[in-house]
């Protein structure tokens, strides 16, 4: 099987508001793969209908080379954007009722549970309630729930939503053990960032469009390039950098200093940047080419009215 899901002319409309409009993608086999964009973009309602939950206004749909049907969803594991687990189970119990669904024996599921719990620190919580947890603990164990089935592709709705910085890295493990072990995930996010430490190939969405589909180094090399500049102390660069038609993001750097992101762009190369600081006398500690993010190419791809008006 070359692709474990395959999307072609993917429309959702909503009474008058088209959400999705026309998207379509092929998810390789054994790969991470990220559905990226804003909130609002249309994330979520793509992967609703991937999994069977919405019916496509129009388009179709292929899962592990069949129908997105029930017996093929026995092969998915789905974490939804709306988290919800039965409250009154214990976390053991709410994962293996879920692998039960599917159609694993109730002695594996529970055996599944207890080492997915222990592996992932919360051996000792396991017959704790759901209405006890914290909402990040309850969240890590409907992750495992996802996966105690052991699904050939795993589907996941904004997962790092709700995790502390700890939590997210230790999602971020397991889905990359999960794709070591040979099993496809798809997921969708607004942070541009875990994208780029995780997936093989992405999708970028903007008003429900595809803006961008293929290798997360394709998408950076459609960024500009960028420069990366530290003034000492409170020196603003803006007035420099404004009448020459810089654009730049500011964030602070190391020992209180400022940082400037500036892009390189529309015949404004790094010579005529450093020229600039020169003839200013800008008391510039750091000058540096910088490597461009994906939150960057997807504002190169979109243009900054579009990116902004998704996000709002």
């Amino acid at each position: 099987m070359d692709a474990a899901l395959e999307a072609e002319g993917l429309v959702k409309r909503y009474g008058q508001r088209t959400a999705v409009q026309d998207l379509s993608f092929r998810v390789p086999a054994g790969s991470i793969y990220g559905v990226l964009g804003p909130n609002g973009a249309g994330k979520s309602s793509t992967l609703r209908m991937l999994v069977g939950v919405l019916r496509p206004t129009a388009g179709r749909i292929s899962v592990l080379g069949g129908p997105a049907n029930r017996e093929t969803m026995k092969r998915v594991g789905y974490l939804p954007e709306e988290r919800g687990l039965y409250r009154g189970m214990s976390a053991r119990s709410a994962i293996a009722y879920l692998a039960r669904l599917k159609g694993t024996p109730g002695n594996v599921a529970f055996k599944r549970a207890d080492k997915l719990l222990t592996d992932h620190g919360l051996g000792k919580v396991r017959r704790k309630k759901i209405k006890t947890m914290s909402k990040g603990m309850a969240q890590k164990v409907q992750v495992l729930a996802a996966l105690a089935h052991e699904p050939e592709l795993i589907i996941f709705d904004e997962p790092f939503s709700g995790l502390d910085p700890v939590n997210q890295r230790v999602l971020e493990e397991t889905i990359r053990a999960q794709a070591a072990a040979g099993r496809t995930i798809l997921f969708s996010t607004h942070v541009m960032e875990h994208a780029e430490r995780l997936c093989d190939r992405i999708l970028l969405i903007a008003q429900g469009k595809a803006a961008f589909e293929g290798t997360v180094r394709d998408a950076l090399a459609l960024a500009p390039s960028l420069a990366v500049l530290e003034t000492d102390g409170d020196y603003d660069l803006g007035p420099v950098l404004a009448p020459l038609g810089f654009q730049w993001t500011e964030e602070l750097g190391e020992h209180g200093n400022r940082r400037w992101r500036v892009r390189l762009e529309n015949g404004h190369g790094s010579r005529q940047l450093l020229q600039a600081c020169v003839e200013a006398s800008a008391p510039l500690s750091l000058f540096e080419p910088a490597r461009a993010s994906l939150h960057e190419a997807f504002v190169a791809l979109v243009g900054d009215k579009v990116a902004v008006s998704a996000a709002e």
